[in-house]
C-alpha cells in the first residue's frame, strides 16, 4: 500500500471519475469486476455508489463527496479522507472515530484494527 493514488484506465473506474455513479453500480450488480486499489477520486461526488464489497485500499478521497455511502462491507485499509464530505456515512466496526478524524482533518492513512480471530 506504499503505492501513491493513480488514475486508472480500468473502464469501471473511469466510469466514477465521469460521475455515471448509475451505469457503474448496474455493471457492477451484474458482476462486472473492478480494480479500485490505490485509485485517485479526488475531488469526485461519489454519492450513490454501491460500496459493497469494493477494493478501496490505498485510496485517495481528498475533498471528495462521500456523504451516505455506505462502506461497510468495503476495504478501506490506508485509505486517506482528508478534506471529504463524509455525511452520513457508514464505515466499517474496525475502523475507530478517531482514525476517521485523523483522516479528515490531517489526511492520515486509515488504519483498521481487526479481531485477531479473524486475521
Amino acid at each position: 500500500m506504499t503505492n501513491s493514488p493513480s488514475i486508472s484506465t480500468d473502464p469501471m473506474y473511469q466510469l466514477l471519475r465521469d460521475g455515471k455513479i448509475d451505469e457503474f453500480n448496474a455493471k457492477k450488480q451484474g458482476g462486472e469486476y473492478c480494480n479500485l486499489k490505490s485509485s485517485d477520486f479526488r475531488s469526485l461526488d461519489l454519492r450513490g455508489l454501491d460500496a459493497v464489497g469494493l477494493d478501496f485500499r490505498g485510496a485517495y478521497f481528498r475533498m471528495s463527496d462521500i456523504r451516505g455511502i455506505d462502506f461497510r462491507g468495503s476495504l478501506l485499509d490506508g485509505a486517506s479522507i482528508n478534506g471529504a464530505k463524509i455525511s452520513g456515512t457508514y464505515f466499517p466496526l474496525e475502523i475507530s472515530a478517531q482514525e476517521i478524524l485523523l483522516s479528515l482533518e490531517h489526511g492520515t492513512r486509515i488504519r483498521v484494527i481487526r479481531n485477531k480471530k479473524e486475521s
